[in-house]
C-alpha cells in the first residue's frame, strides 16, 4: 500500500506539472481580462496583480507550495477563492457519478451474465448489439438525442440546469451509457472465461444449483477483471463528466473546468484539473482494496 500512495503523489505532482506550464503556453489571461483601450501600463499593472510578472520558474514553485497547503488561489474572473468554487460544484458531479455508477453497473453486471450463460442465443445476440451501438454513440449526441425526445417533445423531463432531482435523470443516463455497455461487454466474456474453467464443470456434474453456479462460483471470479474495468471508465466518467455537463448547463467541476479554459482563468483550470486526478487515484487505491476483499488469495503490497 505504501507503494501505491507513492505512485498517487508521483501521479499528482505529474499532473500538477502539465496543467502548469500548458496554461501558461495556451494563452495569457490579461490579455482577455483587459479592456479593448487599455493601456500597456494597465496591462503591466494587472500581470503583477495576478503575479504573472515573475519569471516561470517562481510562478511554478509558488504554484506548488500552494497546492502542498491547499490554498487553491483567487479566480481570476470571478474574484472569489477557488475553494468555495470548488465546494459549490463538486457535490454536483460527485452526485451526477455516483446516479451514473448505481444506473449503469448493476443492470450492465445482469445483463452481461446473462449474455454469457445464453450465449450465441438470441438474447446473446441482441444485447451484444446494443452494447456495441451503444458504445458507438457520442456522448454529447446521446444527450442532445435525449433532450430534444424527453424534454422537447414529451416534455416530462426538465433538458438542462438544476432545480430538482428530475435535473439529474437526463445527464446521469447518457453518462451512465459508455461504463454500462463496456461493463455488459467485459462481465460476459470473463464469465465465459470462467465457464470454460474445469471447477465450474466439476460444480455442475456435482447438481449445483444454476444460481450458486453462475453467481456464486462464475461471477464471483469473473469481478475481478469487471472491477478494474470500473476502475478505469470511472476515469473517463469524470471526463465525459466535462462534455455532459456542458450539454445539460449542469453546475458540476467539468462546467465550471470549461468555463474556466474559456477565460484562461488558472487558478479554477489547476484546482479543478488536479481534483479529477486526485479523485481517480483515490479511486483506484479504493479498488486496490476491493480485489483482497473479493479475492483473499490476492493481498495489497
Amino acid at each position: 500500500m505504501g507503494k501505491r500512495c507513492l505512485q498517487a503523489v508521483i501521479v499528482l505532482l505529474v499532473v500538477s506539472t502539465l496543467v502548469f506550464f500548458l496554461l501558461r503556453v495556451v494563452g495569457d489571461p490579461a490579455t482577455l481580462m483587459l479592456d479593448p483601450n487599455a493601456t500597456k501600463a494597465d496591462y503591466e499593472d494587472l500581470k503583477r496583480s495576478l503575479g504573472l510578472d515573475q519569471p516561470i520558474h517562481v510562478q511554478y514553485v509558488n504554484f506548488m507550495k500552494d497546492m502542498a497547503s491547499l490554498n487553491l488561489g483567487r479566480s481570476y474572473r470571478y474574484k472569489q477563492p477557488v475553494v468555495n468554487m470548488i465546494k459549490d460544484a463538486l457535490p454536483f458531479t460527485l452526485q451526477l457519478v455516483g446516479v451514473s455508477l448505481l444506473l449503469a453497473v448493476p443492470l450492465a453486471i445482469v445483463v452481461g451474465v446473462l449474455a454469457a450463460v445464453k450465449r450465441n442465443s438470441l438474447i446473446d445476440s441482441v444485447m451484444t448489439t446494443v452494447t456495441i451501438a451503444g458504445r458507438s454513440i457520442p456522448s454529447f449526441w446521446l444527450g442532445l438525442i435525449l433532450m430534444m425526445l424527453f424534454a422537447v417533445k414529451l416534455k416530462i423531463l426538465p433538458p438542462s440546469g438544476w432545480g430538482s432531482l428530475k435535473h439529474l435523470i437526463l445527464p446521469s443516463v447518457t453518462l451512465a451509457m459508455g461504463l454500462a455497455t463496456s461493463t455488459v461487454r467485459m462481465t460476459r466474456n470473463s464469465m465465459l472465461s470462467v465457464m470454460n474453467q474445469d471447477y465450474m464443470k466439476a460444480a455442475k456434474a456435482k447438481g449445483v444449483s444454476p444460481f450458486r453456479l453462475y453467481i456464486g462460483h462464475g461471477l464471483r471470479n469473473s469481478l475481478i477483471a469487471v472491477i478494474t474495468l470500473i476502475s478505469i471508465q470511472v476515469g473517463h466518467l469524470l471526463g465525459g463528466s466535462i462534455v455532459v455537463e456542458t450539454v445539460f448547463s449542469y453546475p458540476g467541476i467539468g462546467r465550471l473546468l470549461i468555463n474556466a479554459i474559456m477565460v484562461y482563468d488558472y487558478p479554477v483550470v489547476q484546482a479543478s484539473v488536479v481534483l479529477m486526478a486526485l479523485l481517480f487515484v483515490v479511486i483506484n487505491l479504493i479498488v486496490d482494496l476491493l480485489y483482497s476483499v473479493i479475492d483473499p488469495r490476492i493481498r495489497v503490497r
